[in-house]
């Protein structure tokens, strides 16, 4: 069976949940399919790049330049027998692809455009462009495979023209052989944090999607014990990145042991971080599964999170960690009630360490690649 897999991010250019996901799917499918997969961004080893840097769209809105790179990947499919897209920057390229060449095309759904209206911030006019081509794919599309029952829901009622059997359930999975516990402390010192002291981590892109906001308001609760480490960067605009940067200012004056790295690590540091955290905390206010929960239980740390979207599919309250409500219109219980959980489980480190040991259990049982790539091949061939 030749497949083409279509994608924004590929290694090493990876910023988010659905290039870790891609990564990883792309390893597990290449034994079973004839792979062949497609990127955006310059040439790199296993996959077959399309520039966003058109000349003749010097100065376009972003979404405009996707879209021109969509088209030129698009034309190079044609020898594949399913296309697989992923997120709206390769979803017009699969939805073009499969009527050019009539091929069917699978769409894996990790986030919605329309419930991310923030986006509209940082790409203007682009977010009506976006959420038009993920609309179109979505409706149009042979198959949807959803991250999570939350995401599959959340895609069946804002496309409700979407034929329900048309959506499979297939979840993130993770690498338990590649993340796992590292008792090594060199990377954790290097970049200041006390390794003897209790710490809460947070790892991701600084986006209101992320919910940091809500986590550096949630610190100036948190027990001054605990040191909280944050792996953020690739703010979605200026405007977030100064407020970021304000935010963690003012908890500096109020605490100590706050540690900011900005730069994205590699993944064998990010995996000490986690695993000598007592808590990793994932404060986000959409999250339609959340890979990173997924990360740090494998690496045998308990979770703090938000009760949003696919989260509680993946993290078991009172058993791998605690889930805390997420409500929109109050932010300040939100923030109250994140800062509560996090405090128990350091106050409570024999109960924080019995939660990472299960949320590792979890993560091997019911999270494994292989099988997650065995069922959506099962996708492709319930196609042709």
């Amino acid at each position: 069976m030749r497949v083409a897999l279509l994608t924004r991010e590929y290694p090493p250019d990876v910023y988010g949940g659905a290039g870790v996901h891609v990564d990883y799917l792309s390893r597990a499918l290449a034994p079973l399919v004839d792979l062949d997969t497609h990127c955006l961004g310059t040439p790199r080893p296993g996959a077959t790049a399309h520039t966003e840097q058109d000349p003749r769209l010097d100065g376009a809105n972003p979404a405009l330049r996707i879209f021109a790179a969509n088209l030129e990947m698009a034309a190079a499919v044609g020898q594949a027998q399913v296309l697989h897209s992923h997120t709206w920057y390769a979803n017009l390229a699969g939805q073009l692809g499969g009527l050019l060449h009539r091929i069917p095309h699978v769409v894996t759904a990790h986030s919605l455009e329309p419930l991310r209206p923030w986006k509209a911030d940082q790409l203007g006019g682009g977010y009506l462009l976006s959420t038009w081509a993920e609309r179109t794919t979505y409706t149009s599309a042979d198959a949807i495979i959803s991250v999570s029952e939350a995401m599959r829901r959340d895609v069946l009622t804002h496309y409700p023209s979407v034929d329900p059997a048309r959506v499979t359930v297939i979840p993130n999975g993770i690498d338990t052989r590649q993340y796992a516990p590292d008792p090594d402390t060199g990377v954790v010192e290097r970049l200041g944090v006390d390794p003897s002291r209790p710490s809460v981590v947070f790892v991701g892109r600084i986006t209101q999607q992320k919910g940091v906001r809500h986590l550096l308001r949630a610190a100036t609760r948190f027990d001054p014990a605990a040191q909280l480490v944050l792996l953020a960067g690739a703010p979605d605009t200026p405007e977030l990145a100064r407020e970021a940067a304000a935010a963690v200012d003012l908890l500096r004056t109020t605490r100590k042991g706050v540690v900011w790295i900005e730069e994205m690590l590699p993944r064998h540091e990010v995996i000490q971080v986690l695993s000598h955290a007592t808590v990793f905390c994932c404060p986000s206010i959409y999250e339609p599964q959340g890979i990173v929960n997924l990360e740090a239980m494998a690496c045998e740390t308990a979770v703090v999170a938000s009760a949003v979207g696919g989260i509680p599919e993946v993290v078991v309250h009172g058993e791998t960690g605690l889930l805390v409500p997420y409500d929109q219109a109050d932010p300040d219980c939100f923030e109250h009630d994140l800062a509560s959980a996090v405090n128990a489980l350091v106050a409570d480190p024999g109960r924080a360490r019995a939660m990472g040991r299960a949320g590792r259990e979890r993560a091997v049982r019911d999270f494994d690649w292989n099988a997650i790539a065995r069922r959506t091949t099962d996708v492709y061939a319930s196609l042709l």
